[in-house]
């Protein structure tokens, strides 16, 4: 057994089915094992390697300023932080950010901003959020109770009480919890990426914004895994009409160091005050720095060669043999087979070295680097095309 793999088995928590994998270093879309084997990487390490491994622009950034300040707590003030959150709010139109280390956290703190508004606003009662069926929003106990997957609620019990679910794209449904309940906001993925890479209608978005404003909900719209432009916009609710009061993210803005991002719209830009949250490491100057320089590079141009790249995948793959179905938005796909299991599929596609995902509803995802070359897309989608034809045999 490779001595890299004995170790890991033996002292890290089997929290993780791994692939028999063990990379060493990467370069763009290229991914290096021990063998000196290259893959091409249709994962960017779960939609985090927005620019693909050891991007330059992105490393120059952090390096400097590593070499400048690299921590300081969150009792001063540091230019990457307020750099970053200007350039957030001007590009979103939200007024205020609040930097956590992770997607989970950036989820909990908007679930506290949207109970806190609705305490204040109509009172202590009014505690209820609705998140939709198939959604995942986090790992800790209160982001899993949110998260609207049943097997995620049988693991740790008892959850953080005041969670329902509602099944998407059914708005009358969707207005039944809200007068059911004492609700205080609601929570969606435009594009749900662990339930099955699935985008929300445009008929349904434009019915959560409704009820946005017939009840004063507060609108979450985690973005973890479909912001940054993965979907073609800079934020997937972009692609809607609709205006959250809360947006989340993490993952691809930080590049493949730890950030989490909770931007807080005018209804709830000033909800917090001293002391209400707080994070040692939410707003580090080096990943800041970093995230700056990816943010920076997210123009209307670059934006265009994502659709562009989505664009092919989709009519290369949704009439290749053995798919059913072909979902999700921009970079963000999920491929259903006929036959056959996704997990089988993503082993096939590995022994002939392309690096894909799986996601719920039996489907191979892929999360490619925004900036991954046409060539190198053009060889992955052919090796995926064998790999669901011979699933299919």
């Amino acid at each position: 057994m490779n001595e890299i793999i004995r170790l890991d088995q033996e002292y890290v928590a089997s929290t993780y089915a791994r692939f028999p994998l063990n990379i060493v270093k990467g370069k763009g879309s290229i991914a290096v094992d021990d063998q000196g084997d290259e893959y091409i990487d249709m994962g960017s390490g779960i939609a985090v390697n927005l620019f693909g491994y050891c991007d330059e622009t992105w490393s120059n950034a952090v390096t400097q300023q590593l070499f400048t300040l690299q921590h300081t707590s969150n009792l001063y003030y540091t230019g990457p932080c307020a750099k970053l959150a200007q350039m957030l709010c001007q590009k979103t139109g939200m007024k205020k950010v609040f930097f956590s280390n992770s997607g989970a956290e950036s989820n909990e703190c908007a679930i506290k901003a949207a109970r806190k508004y609705a305490a204040e606003t109509k009172g202590p009662e009014y505690t209820t959020i609705i998140t939709l069926e198939n959604s995942f929003h986090g790992r800790t106990l209160t982001t899993l109770a949110a998260t609207g997957q049943d097997h995620f609620h049988e693991l740790f019990q008892p959850l953080t009480p005041g969670f329902v679910h509602a099944a998407a794209d059914d708005c009358e449904g969707l207005e039944k919890l809200v007068k059911e309940n004492k609700t205080a906001g609601i929570m969606i993925e435009c594009v749900q990426g662990e339930g099955g890479v699935k985008a929300l209608s445009k008929e349904f978005v434009s019915c959560i914004a409704k009820l946005q404003k017939e009840y004063d909900l507060v609108i979450i719209d985690d973005e973890v895994q479909a912001g940054n432009g993965r979907t073609g916009k800079l934020y997937a609710f972009m692609n809607y009409d609709l205006i959250p009061d809360v947006v989340t993210t993490a993952k691809g803005i930080g590049g493949g160091l730890p950030i989490g991002v909770t931007m807080l719209g005018e209804k709830v830009k000033d909800i917090f005050k001293p002391g209400d949250n707080g994070s040692t490491f939410g707003g580090n100057p080096a990943v800041c720095a970093g995230a700056l320089s990816n943010l920076s590079r997210l123009d209307d141009a670059f934006l265009k060669e994502v659709s562009e790249k989505s664009a092919y995948l989709f009519k290369q793959l949704e009439h290749a043999e053995n798919v059913k179905l072909v979902s999700g938005m921009g970079l963000m796909i999920g491929i259903e087979p006929e036959k056959g299991k996704a997990a089988d599929i993503a082993k096939e596609c590995m022994k002939n070295h392309v690096l894909v995902l799986t996601a719920g509803g039996n489907k191979v995802r892929l999360l490619p680097a925004l900036n991954i070359p046409m060539e190198l897309l053009e060889k992955a989608v052919d090796v995926i095309k064998d790999a669901f034809a011979k699933a299919g045999e």
